[in-house]
């Protein structure tokens, strides 16, 4: 089976709305991987950026991502184009979810469902506020795969019925152009996925 390419399904999407720029619920891991992400979707969506992260830990470093991303979003001159929904930290709610998991390699099963906690809430906020699609920034980096993360945002989706929006957001130089962005407006870059576990390996 040929492998899929979610960039042009997504430039085919784009030029099916014809100008129109529908609502899209964007959950950001960070800062530096949402500032290209932005960069790609606000020209032809309404994109409003969520911030639900209950993997993140300690709390400093939480405190810290979400500041980058107020940062971020003031410095790229978006603050009167992208809202912010953000909640609060709920590391227990990440800690139930990945119970048992805690010893897999980075990258393998707790991984995956890390994933479908952020991209459940993400999909269930999109539904009740009345977005027609949900993302996230996940795929911008070379260390997410973005078939499973395609595939459970259209899991997902199907479940809560609203629109996942497929993204590779790595292609076509997107990693590089967030780092030349994290560079040029001075972000914090963290060096760790976000865990406990992530942090240890």
């Amino acid at each position: 089976m040929e492998k899929r390419n979610y960039m042009r399904e997504l430039d085919a999407l784009i030029a099916e709305n014809k100008g129109r720029r529908p609502r899209v619920l964007l959950h950001s891991c960070c800062g530096p991987c949402s500032s290209a992400v932005l960069e790609n979707l606000i020209r032809n969506f309404e994109v409003t950026l969520l911030w639900y992260n209950p993997n993140l830990y300690p709390q400093e470093e939480f405190d810290r991502r979400f500041a980058t991303q107020l940062e971020l979003i003031e410095k790229m001159g978006l603050t009167e184009d992208v809202q912010i929904l953000a909640e609060r930290r709920t590391h227990e709610d990440f800690l139930a979810r990945v119970k048992g998991l805690e010893n897999e390699p980075e990258g393998g099963a707790r991984c995956t469902e890390c994933f479908r906690l952020r991209l459940y809430e993400c999909a269930r906020l999109a539904k009740q506020y009345g977005f027609e699609y949900f993302c996230t920034t996940l795929s911008v980096s070379r260390h997410k795969d973005a078939e499973r993360l395609n595939a459970l945002g259209e899991e997902i989706g199907r479940a809560f019925g609203v629109k996942w929006l497929p993204s590779d957001f790595k292609k076509r130089g997107g990693e590089e152009r967030s780092r030349q962005l994290s560079a040029q407006h001075g972000l914090y870059r963290q060096n760790y996925c976000g865990c406990e576990f992530s942090m240890r390996d």
